[in-house]
């Protein structure tokens, strides 16, 4: 789901870029202000970081010019909200494209909003909804994480069609054979995900109960 490197047309990608950045600049404002209130979230944040580097590296081939894969920014989100993740997805994209070719420089601004944005403003939005009906707390991570990586994939195939529309049916024809390619791989993706985000938490819960208390995890998260 990461756009490889150069694929995307320089206009594109200086749009992106300049779309995202104004999310990245916000999230480190958000994560200065979370070291200094709660200092003792640092291992935790780190921890979320991590998850989504170690979840998105693993890819499949997909679209040309793209893969599919897992996010891994719905645990950050749910634990810290969707506006820190846009700098903590932005650290872990530049990693993977630095260190792994995975995804690339120029193509850096459309992958952040893709996957260190939208999703997490979906994933949140899906927990906040589901502890607002008292869901089980499992429902209320295994549904967001699964559902947070749905509005990823589906800008991603949008990115891609804006930069190559079908030249028939323009770039609602584009984007519907984009995000066709993408569902037999990204759904069952997606659920492995929330699976995997169920089990994260219920490790987080036995070993680092004070820092979700502090986060006020159980009743929502931070706002």
């Amino acid at each position: 789901m990461h756009i490889a490197e150069g694929f995307l047309p320089p206009p594109h990608a200086v749009a992106w870029t300049a779309i995202s950045l104004r999310f990245v600049i916000i999230s480190a404002y958000r994560v200065n202000r979370l070291m200094y209130d709660r200092p003792q979230t640092k291992l935790l944040l780190a921890a979320s970081g991590a998850y989504a580097f170690v979840l998105s590296a693993f890819k499949l081939p997909s679209v040309t010019g793209s893969c599919s894969h897992t996010t891994g920014t719905g645990l950050g989100a749910i634990l810290f909200g969707p506006s820190v993740m846009a700098l903590l997805g932005t650290i872990v994209l530049l990693f993977q494209a630095l260190l792994l070719a995975h995804g690339g420089l120029t193509t850096l601004g459309a992958n952040v909003f893709s996957m260190a944005i939208v999703g997490p403003w979906m994933a949140y939005t899906v927990f906040r909804g589901t502890r607002a009906v008292n869901a089980p707390l499992a429902v209320s991570v295994l549904l967001p994480a699964t559902l947070g990586d749905l509005p990823t994939y589906a800008v991603t195939a949008g990115e891609l069609a804006l930069a190559f529309p079908d030249p028939v049916s323009g770039i609602a024809g584009a984007f519907i054979r984009f995000a066709a390619v993408y569902v037999p791989t990204q759904l069952p993706l997606a659920v492995i995900e929330g699976l995997l985000t169920v089990v994260t938490v219920n490790l987080l819960q036995q070993n680092s109960r004070k820092e979700l208390d502090d986060l006020a995890f159980a009743l929502g998260g931070m706002k």
